[in-house]
């Protein structure tokens, strides 16, 4: 028996079994439904381009048909594995906008303006490369600079600052307009997943038991209160006055309260499960970066690349890999990037790039043979919403995912500037000296009409899906500001699904950061 069960040992549950176990006197139970992180793919960072294709760390999921994207069912990846998704990310380092912070705090009170927050992202980093006021030196996850640009990716700089947007060394820092070289979560040159952060240092403490391969089928109530999960085949069960602490993401966790009852009445009726607690708002609000791509030939052989020559490249970038963390085998692949405005008169940056010194096709899926570039451009601050639900109560089966990209007519007007701003960026003299022809959406396509349907056609996630168990001081809200479940007692969801709103960033820090903000506050209560 236990004192916590944490559910999902991703980057909030990670964060959450290193601390919360930090207390010997509590005994904390984690579960992950996928493996040991013990694949080299995900801690060689260039192994990256191919974990989207790897069954054994990845979800695999794909939404139901897009409605404004004709229909197409779009592949979600999700990381399945110790550390989840933060073993098979393009590990950049990014907090967000301060404004995100104040809608956040709008919604769920101090503990989570932009003044507490901040010092939680200093208190949790390891920087090498920048120090005070903006980054801290003594935390558990170490921040760095890519050891390895790619020729191109400097390239990109240059090009953005010629097309009109300051050059920014540090996204993190004074401001976060601009363009640059990203940082990332690696230490020498290897990448630093929330595992190898947290659940690491931890894994000697008797207090902390660890269960791979293990997915929970439901919570376990006593009348409103948690007691313990299902696994199936066995029970785990909680200590009395213990708690249950979902962080199975913005997918999983909806998932699973409503696998346990807990959930829109009408979702939970029609897949026979009993209704233990009405919330409406679960599986709700979902928000997710749509993204789209400006893809270009190379005319030198600088692009990483399936081509000739290949063979001779690898061999030299794996001895400088095993030497010591050195060389091409480094590479996150999406080297740089920046946050710009899609029109002058916004209050912030609502567009963000990645730059891939590269060519990548259905999220690396499909060999992309030749030289090339793809750059990315998203949309940080959408206003379509979607949802999660139940395909069948069957706990195994995957949840239903409706994403309703686009359906506000707002957005589209965004994409339509972001695909130009790309353009714009590519055609500047420091790429395009580099650069062929342009592949897509290619030089036939101008007009608003011709890039509409290039959008409908090709657009996809760049993987940060939040908000389906919103957080809130509301009692429509899915969970209070500290987590727990309302409605029941003894259940908490600390992940990036309670985020009352969607991060104008990579997701992937802000959700080790919401989960180091709980447990402070669990373990001061």
């Amino acid at each position: 028996m236990f004192d916590v069960i944490i559910v999902g040992a991703g980057s909030a549950g990670s964060v959450l079994a290193n601390r919360l176990s930090a207390d010997p006197g509590c005994h904390v139970c984690l579960i992950e439904a996928g493996g040991r992180d013990r694949s080299p793919l995900i801690h060689i960072p260039l192994g990256l381009a191919l974990l989207a294709r790897t069954k054994g760390v990845n979800w695999g999921f794909g939404t139901q048909p897009e409605p404004a994207l004709n229909g197409r069912r779009l592949y979600w990846p999700r990381g399945r594995t110790l550390g989840g998704s933060s073993s098979v990310n393009a590990m950049i380092y990014t907090r967000g906008h301060p404004e995100d912070y104040r809608i956040w705090a709008e919604a769920a009170g101090p503990d989570w303006g932009w003044d507490r927050v901040r010092s939680l992202f200093l208190d949790l980093e390891a920087n090498g490369s920048h120090g005070a006021p903006h980054h801290g030196q003594d935390g558990p996850l170490t921040v760095s600079d890519l050891r390895h640009v790619n020729p191109l990716s400097r390239a990109f700089v240059e090009a953005g600052v010629q097309a009109g947007f300051p050059q920014n060394r540090d996204f993190n820092g004074a401001a976060q307009e601009g363009v640059g070289l990203y940082q990332v979560t690696q230490r020498e040159g290897r990448r630093f997943s929330a595992a190898r952060a947290f659940l690491v240092p931890a894994m000697g403490r008797a207090n902390l038991t660890i269960r791979t391969g293990a997915q929970v089928r439901r919570v376990l109530f006593e009348g409103r209160r948690a007691v313990g999960v299902d696994l199936g085949p066995e029970v785990l069960r909680l200590r009395p006055g213990g708690q249950v602490i979902l962080c199975g993401g913005a997918v999983n966790s909806p998932q699973l309260l409503m696998l346990s009852g807990i959930g829109p009445g009408a979702e939970l009726a029609r897949n026979g499960i009993p209704v233990l607690h009405h919330a409406p708002e679960v599986g709700a609000n979902l928000a997710d970066h749509l993204d789209i791509t400006v893809m270009a030939a190379a005319l030198g052989r600088e692009a990483i690349a399936v081509a000739p020559g290949l063979l001779p490249r690898l061999l030299r970038a794996g001895l400088a890999f095993a030497r010591g963390g050195q060389g091409e085998l480094t590479s996150n692949v999406a080297e740089a990037g920046g946050f710009v405005r899609s029109d002058p008169s916004r209050d912030r940056p609502n567009l963000q790039f990645h730059f891939l010194p590269a060519l990548l096709r259905d999220h690396g899926r499909r060999t992309s043979w030749g030289y090339g570039v793809t750059l990315h451009v998203c949309d940080l601050l959408p206003q379509s919403r979607g949802r999660i639900g139940l395909v069948s109560p069957d706990p195994l089966a995957p949840p239903r995912i409706e994403a309703n990209y686009l359906t506000h007519p707002a957005d589209m007007a965004v994409m339509l500037d972001a695909v130009r701003i790309a353009r714009r960026v590519m055609a500047a003299p420091a790429l395009a000296g580099r650069l062929g022809a342009e592949i897509l959406p290619g030089p036939a396509r101008r007009d608003d009409a011709a890039l509409i349907e290039d959008i409908r056609a090709r657009a996809e996630t760049i993987y940060h899906p939040v908000g389906t168990c919103r957080m809130g001081r509301d009692d429509a809200s899915v969970v209070d500001p500290q987590g727990r479940v309302r409605g029941v007692e003894g259940l908490s969801v600390v992940d990036a699904s309670i985020m009352p709103s969607i991060i104008a960033g990579n997701t992937n820090a802000p959700t080790m950061m919401l989960a180091e903000n709980i447990a402070r506050m669990m373990t001061r209560a």
